[in-house]
């Protein structure tokens, strides 16, 4: 029985990704049209509701609010654990079970931290990402585990409960379809030459860059003791190289924003081996219905009497 549920809950996300594109694509629209308020909006979604929703990102405050991880954005943002615990939860099931390399740990918790940017937190709608940054992720990823939360219908690292999984480049090979997959909005900058202006999303460097930025002009802030200079520089030089997808092995305190590198990956062959081929399984049979099919209408009633291979 719980074979069948969760067999439903991947067949009911690949019945609505044209439905989750359209609503992507809406949401990336209003981000890209409507302007930064300067205060804080919940990007609704999948996305836990900011509590300093209509006040300024500002520094995180010490405490049971503080930070579980994307600990490099708390100088200012609008996230609290709220948003970060559920993202190192996120990090440590993509460690284990999603058998994730180092290089993904990284990227993907820097995609998911995107939501603690102090200026994505202040656009409506989900994190808008480039898609650079999108083929970045997917191509560190291709061979780490995903399946589909059952509640919320996003793409997120596979968990011990989870009797679908599959790798990443087993779900899309579009770098941009990953990210919407995962609940992002994606966006690729326009060319210079053409005189338009590039509308604000996502890259990691940006926002690296914006850090190094108030960490030489803030004189006051005593957490400067505690980051040490080299690995600093180290993670600095990474953040202009993003797109090359270099492997990263560093840490940088108590500011370390890749809380998913102190975990390491464990394999479990008799687990893979099932969960590869259920998701086998249920792509093979959903790409015959969506060929079949160019409307899905998906009933639960449907399902009765359905039989298993």
């Amino acid at each position: 029985m719980q074979r069948k549920e969760k067999r439903f809950s991947v067949r009911a996300f690949h019945c609505l990704t044209a439905l989750l594109f359209t609503v992507c694509n809406l949401y990336c629209t209003l981000a890209l049209t409507g302007h930064a308020s300067g205060k804080c909006v919940s990007p609704g979604g999948s996305f836990p509701r900011f509590s300093s929703e209509g006040m300024p990102p500002r520094k995180s405050l010490k405490g049971s609010n503080d930070l579980t991880s994307c600990r490099i954005f708390r100088k200012k943002t609008c996230c609290s654990a709220a948003q970060t615990h559920p993202i190192l939860l996120s990090i440590r099931k993509l460690a284990s079970e999603g058998e994730a390399s180092q290089e993904c740990l990284a990227l993907w918790e820097l995609l998911e931290c995107s939501i603690c940017d102090p200026r994505v937190g202040v656009r409506p709608g989900p994190p808008v990402i480039c898609k650079s940054f999108c083929d970045s992720v997917l191509q560190a990823c291709a061979d780490a585990f995903f399946a589909v939360d059952s509640l919320t219908e996003i793409l997120m690292p596979c968990g011990s409960r989870d009797m679908i999984c599959g790798r990443g480049l087993e779900w899309t090979s579009s770098g941009s379809q990953f990210c919407q997959l995962a609940g992002f909005s994606v966006i690729e900058p326009m060319d210079k030459s053409a005189g338009l202006e590039n509308p604000f999303c996502f890259d990691g460097r940006t926002s690296i860059e914006m850090l190094d930025a108030w960490d030489r002009t803030s004189q006051t802030d005593s957490s400067k003791k505690v980051l040490d200079s080299s690995l600093l520089q180290e993670f600095y030089q990474w953040a202009r190289q993003l797109d090359t997808g270099e492997r990263i092995s560093w840490a940088v305190g108590g500011m370390v924003l890749t809380a998913g590198i102190i975990f390491m990956s464990k394999r479990r062959g008799h687990s893979y081996r099932q969960k590869q081929a259920a998701f086998q399984r249920t792509k093979n049979m959903l790409e015959v219905r969506m060929k079949q099919q160019s409307v899905i209408t998906f009933s639960p009633k449907s399902k009765k009497g359905g039989k298993k291979r």
